[in-house]
């Protein structure tokens, strides 16, 4: 059963026409709350949803436009808040126990930087626990289902942002990525997720858990709507010790840009050999020439039908003017065994501060050490629970050099390649899941086969580098597959400039498929 919006509305357009008293900024909001007041019982997008303040700040936003004021670039826009983002005075929980009645004193910088220009911030949406999951089944507040099929995942651990933004809840959301968690749930339900380059947007008031690795990125319906929202969000902030200070350019230029002269890699670990290679792609790539044992040693469980929607991008690409050659990066297929030493390392180091102390829910004991054993016990969940105890591990006497320092050092090589990658590209493109959404439940049992579904995405959280996932098209069951785009450092404008143009082929698509045409080259 679908609950997707039937009438995607754009970013740009509604607060242009709010901003000019085409559209009243309170009949935006009244839709939008309707919209979840009718459907997200059946999907659980919202922890919290801030019906009168919104209404309240959208009915502000009229009477500044109509006594001639200017109003902020994102007026009237309603946008959902991943429930890890600090809110002022409003509940921020995380989805876990451990921080119910919870009020922060402050807002995240990103919150500030949304309210500053006249967005309104509809609810706070649900996730995996501190953001520890890839279905976003791991919330104490039980799980969000997909808007495409509420039998399935939305993926996670940003999935309450995402079906939010897929369902028409909200026009914009934001979400964390620490190892996919925009990107992957992006790709499962059919929006644009970006995660920015690691310190592009700043992290204060985002409540951590793998420092070194947490992003924040926005979530749209479209291209253009993502790059509006990243334009707000980005830029340098004194209050955050790892925030890059760099000029900030308009996004907006680099949509009509197209891709005539780019490089783009196609990262062979990352989309198996059973579309690229098996034809060695020579009508494609400028140069096809490629070991074998970089087939052999992809990473497994891409389905068929998402390595071919990347090759029908990659041909796309093609067509569209850019030089397309296959890239090897062999250390890429040993991100997720690095990742999961090195992020709940981190994470229990993060959580230990929640000890039933200063904030958050208690359970009593004789003494403190009890006290801190059951306010623990209670309040976090079994996913948490899980890798906390294998970060301990990791980071224990004995064991520290065997696994974390040796997953750093992975990290480090991972790096270094792909700098190598990125001399000969501009770009590298690959699967954003390994899968379409699966079926609530499916990967509960068997915590290995859940991590895999970020093995395409965490390469770029322990490098730091940006990446975006963009819909194209729908895999064999219906439900939405996304292509994800890479690039170095402050890549960002080549980001858009190519998910722009995927976007429209797979929109060209959209319509020829209805007509009963082909529209994809090649």
């Amino acid at each position: 059963m679908s609950v997707i919006a039937k009438t995607p509305v754009s970013i740009t357009d509604t607060a242009s026409a709010v901003a000019t008293g085409q559209l009243s900024a309170r009949s935006v909001v009244d839709e939008c709350l309707e919209r979840i007041a009718k459907q997200d019982d059946r999907i659980g997008a919202f922890n919290l949803v801030l019906a009168d303040r919104a209404r309240e700040q959208s009915e502000n936003i009229d009477d500044a436009v109509i006594r001639g004021e200017t109003v902020g670039r994102l007026a009237g826009v309603p946008i959902a808040l991943k429930d890890n983002l600090c809110t002022r005075g409003i509940a921020t929980t995380c989805s876990s126990r451990i921080l119910e009645g919870w009020l922060p004193p402050y807002d995240a910088t990103v919150v500030k930087r949304l309210q500053d220009e006249d967005a309104i911030i509809i609810g706070k949406t649900n996730l995996d626990e501190f953001a520890m999951g890839s279905s976003t089944e791991n919330s104490a507040f039980g799980p969000t289902r997909n808007p495409h099929d509420i039998s399935r995942v939305p993926g996670g651990s940003s999935g309450g942002s995402t079906a939010a933004v897929s369902a028409g809840f909200a026009l914009g959301a934001l979400g964390s990525d620490t190892g996919g968690s925009v990107r992957q749930p992006a790709a499962l339900c059919g929006v644009v997720g970006l995660k920015p380059t690691y310190g592009r947007v700043s992290r204060y008031g985002l409540i951590a858990f793998a420092s070194s690795l947490d992003q924040i990125g926005p979530i749209a319906l479209n291209v253009a709507d993502a790059a509006a929202l990243f334009e707000v969000i980005a830029g340098h902030d004194p209050l955050d010790s790892t925030s890059i200070s760099h000029p900030l350019q308009t996004m907006e230029k680099f949509l009509e840009k197209g891709v005539s002269g780019l490089r783009v890699g196609v990262l062979s670990e990352l989309t198996g050999s059973s579309v690229f290679y098996e034809n060695n792609h020579k009508d494609v790539f400028a140069s096809a020439d490629i070991a074998d044992d970089t087939v052999q040693h992809a990473v497994q469980g891409i389905a068929s039908d998402v390595a071919t929607k990347v090759d029908q991008a990659v041909r796309t690409l093609k067509a569209a003017g850019a030089t397309l050659m296959p890239v090897s990066v062999p250390s890429a297929t040993l991100g997720l065994s690095a990742y999961y030493l090195i992020a709940p390392a981190e994470a229990s180091s993060n959580l230990a501060r929640y000890d039933g102390v200063h904030f958050g829910s208690r359970v009593d004991g004789n003494n403190s050490s009890e006290m801190n054993t059951a306010t623990r016990t209670a309040g976090f969940g079994v996913e948490v629970k899980r890798r906390i105890m294998l970060g301990t591990y990791a980071l224990s006497a004995g064991y520290y050099e065997a696994f974390y320092e040796k997953a750093l050092r992975v990290r480090t090589l991972m790096l270094q390649e792909f700098a190598k990658a990125y001399e000969d590209v501009d770009l590298l493109i690959s699967p954003t899941a390994p899968t379409t959404a699966f079926e609530l439940g499916s990967k509960t049992f068997d915590p290995m086969l859940m991590y895999m579904s970020d093995v395409c995405t965490i390469p770029a959280n322990l490098t730091g580098h940006p990446a975006i996932s963009v819909p194209f098209g729908s895999g064999d069951d219906g439900l939405p597959i996304g292509i994800q785009l890479m690039g170095p450092a402050l890549s960002e404008p080549l980001l858009f400039q190519a998910a722009a143009v995927l976007e429209q082929a797979a929109d060209s698509q959209a319509v020829a498929d209805r007509t009963g045409k082909t529209a994809w080259p090649g």
